[in-house]
């Protein structure tokens, strides 16, 4: 036995309805997001640990060039 909905309920179900499809899209747009912004973190990441092994060799380097000591980067001076 079928009975009809109040046009108010109707209403509210389809309300309700079209709020989750807002909700959906949002979260499906956010996900997006946050996979983008993890693509930039590694990038950073990979960049920093290159940069790390810059700071690492150019460190070595100075200290076989110039022994154990202390750099002035004002000045350009090392003292040991």
């Amino acid at each position: 036995m079928e009975k009809k909905l109040d046009p108010q309920e109707v209403q509210q179900i389809k309300d309700i309805q079209s709020q989750q499809q807002v909700l959906i899209e949002k979260f499906g747009q956010l996900e997006y997001q946050i996979q983008s912004l993890e693509l930039q973190k590694e990038t950073l990441v990979e960049s920093l640990d290159k940069l790390r092994i810059k700071e690492t060799e150019l460190a070595k380097n100075l200290t076989d060039k110039y022994g154990d000591g202390v750099i002035n980067i004002e000045n350009g001076t090392f003292s040991s």
